[in-house]
């Protein structure tokens, strides 16, 4: 099955963009603009309203309203793939055709999370409602794995069967499994249909490429932007593993706190924007001590946000 789809205006790096909060908990789309811009300016694509984004911690009015602030604010929506998945198929269908309505390249969407040990056919079900309600020839569905916070595996042939059903309308998927055979399995089988495969971590970049795979959607991106992005640009070239090294190198430093609160202590240190620092519940802000140790380790690593 070979399927010709319109050729995809999202980059090879987007981040899951980081939400930044009003004293009143909700989302501001004006700062959130502002960084938007930024990893434009480095190359990196928005899925905005991901998992780093706290998605699931705001209403669907929010996350569209904050939508729509973003593109009348200057951005573009060929480099927006924001997450329109929810337990409800009618939140679903209302962010996923506001998404659509504002020309958005694609949007990311999460399987119902809430109930446990669904077959197949139930997933099948939920996707298919969705697609058919919103009934948009522009609609680009990334499908979004993340067994390790959902708890629900979507297999192969789900994927291959809503793939064939839809072959205009599923075109991709982010896999946050952590399962590199995994990832290897979809793109070898569903990559030469036209299906493009992101790694949901940087670890996975060059592996996820040289397989076939189209980029990565990943926590970092969020504060290494254009190291990403020219990796992914310059992944044939010969020092391309050992700027990969450097990438997980500065991940693992990330990824000894809670990777969410840890990057928006860098955002808020580099910015010099204490407000960067608010989390949502059940998500609580480093600690001072944590503070202080990360961006002890980020000095002596080197790294800095040039332009934030």
């Amino acid at each position: 099955m070979t399927i010709t789809l319109h050729p995809s205006t999202l980059p090879a790096v987007l981040s899951p963009v980081l939400t930044p909060f009003k004293a009143d908990g909700s989302p501001d789309a004006q700062k959130l603009l502002k960084q938007c811009k930024w990893l434009d300016a480095n190359g990196v694509g928005q899925a905005i309203f991901g998992t780093n984004s706290e998605a699931n911690s705001m209403s669907a009015p929010q996350k569209m309203s904050t939508l729509t602030a973003l593109i009348e604010g200057g951005l573009n929506p060929e480099h927006m793939m924001p997450g329109t998945g929810a337990t409800s198929i009618d939140a679903t269908v209302n962010m996923t055709r506001h998404a659509v309505a504002h020309k958005c390249a694609g949007v990311l969407m999460l399987p119902p999370f809430y109930y446990k040990d669904v077959t197949d056919d139930g997933l099948f079900a939920y996707y298919s409602e969705v697609i058919q309600k919103v009934g948009s020839d522009g609609l680009q569905i990334y499908i979004y794995n993340i067994p390790p916070v959902t708890k629900i595996n979507l297999s192969l042939s789900l994927l291959e069967r809503l793939a064939k059903e839809y072959p205009k309308t599923v075109v991709g998927m982010k896999d946050s499994s952590g399962d590199w055979a995994y990832t290897e399995s979809v793109i070898k089988l569903l990559a030469p249909s036209g299906f493009r495969v992101y790694a949901g971590s940087e670890v996975f970049l060059m592996r996820t490429l040289r397989a076939g795979g189209v980029g990565c959607i990943s926590a970092t991106a969020n504060v290494n932007p254009k190291a990403l992005a020219e990796l992914a640009a310059h992944w044939r070239e010969s020092n391309a593993d050992e700027r990969q090294a450097e990438m997980d190198k500065l991940r693992a430093i990330f990824a000894q706190y809670q990777m969410i609160a840890g990057m928006k202590t860098a955002v808020a240190h580099y910015s010099k924007d204490p407000d960067w620092l608010r989390v949502r519940p059940p998500l609580m802000q480093l600690t001072a001590e944590q503070q202080a140790k990360l961006l002890g380790e980020l000095q002596n690593a080197n790294f800095s946000m040039p332009g934030l």
